[in-house]
């Protein structure tokens, strides 16, 4: 999109208190971080869907995994995209939900409270999850922004569950601009992975889709391969869409900084008209 967010780093103070060191679990605590967008693909299987275009989202339309009706949804967005951009939660502001979220996050981490629950980060226009562990999803869900998720331990991977995401003119499986309907179900699992094969299967990808700009030389991924990497595997199934259950793979490893605050709906700067569609507006000033 043509909007660039303004990123702020913070190496100190932050919004919240994060801690510095990871749980035994060796997932919850660790700062992740990747260098690209998007979803990496498994070995066999349906594929995530790929940019047709290198300057704009242009979605493949013609992956035959895609209903007809989804497909046409697509195809319209990416003649959207070549006439000058669609809406999305991204560019918009607003919660980036599943799987979106995931697809889209250079930095991420999960946090646990002391009842056990999981908070989980995006750094990308600061998006927050909430995950209520062991438990179950209602009898009848409420569809809300970022559905509804529950997690478990299935030995060392985490799991989790996400129904009754809400559906919108922005919602999206992905930034190329997928449709997403209200059926759609959510399942990550996150595992630690040794750090030199999650190096290695981040270079293939990097070099497949390119690292998006900004770091600074050397990047702010840790060097030391002897740390586990992370390995997310989303699955999304939803009928509307998919003709197929679909499978992407997301690759991190743990960062060097602090959480580095990404300012969207407040940044001061590199706006575009039509840029604020339903955001908040003061109908006369304050002042």
């Amino acid at each position: 999109m043509k909007r660039q967010v303004l990123l702020f780093n913070i190496f100190t103070a932050a919004m919240f208190t994060l801690p510095a060191f990871a749980s035994e679990d060796g997932i919850t605590g660790v700062q992740w971080g990747r260098n690209t967008y998007n979803f990496e693909s498994m070995p066999s299987g349906p594929q995530p869907i790929k940019n047709l275009n290198s300057r704009v989202l242009v979605g493949d339309f013609n992956n035959p995994n895609l209903t007809p009706e989804a497909a046409a949804a697509l195809k319209k967005r990416g003649e959207l995209a070549l006439a000058g951009g669609f809406p999305s939660a991204e560019d918009q502001c607003r919660p980036i939900a599943p799987p979106f979220f995931s697809a889209v996050q250079f930095d991420m981490q999960i946090l646990q409270s002391k009842n056990g629950d999981l908070t989980i980060l995006g750094h990308q226009d600061d998006q927050v999850r909430h995950v209520r562990m062991n438990g179950t999803h209602p009898a009848k869900v409420v569809p809300t922004a970022m559905g509804d998720s529950i997690g478990h331990w299935e030995g060392d991977t985490l799991v989790v569950d996400t129904v009754g995401v809400r559906t919108d003119e922005f919602i999206a499986s992905d930034r190329i601009g997928t449709p997403q309907s209200e059926l759609m179900h959510v399942v990550e699992r996150y595992r630690l992975i040794d750090g030199t094969r999650a190096k290695a299967d981040m270079d293939a990808y990097e070099k497949a889709a390119g690292v998006i700009g900004g770091r600074p030389p050397g990047g702010y991924l840790n060097r030391d391969l002897n740390l586990k990497g992370m390995r997310l595997e989303v699955t999304m199934e939803d009928p509307k869409v998919f003709k197929q259950p679909l499978t992407g793979v997301l690759t991190f490893r743990p960062m060097t900084v602090g959480w580095r605050e990404a300012v969207c709906a407040e940044n001061p700067v590199q706006h575009y008209e039509g840029e604020w569609v339903g955001l908040p507006k003061a109908e006369r000033p304050d002042f």
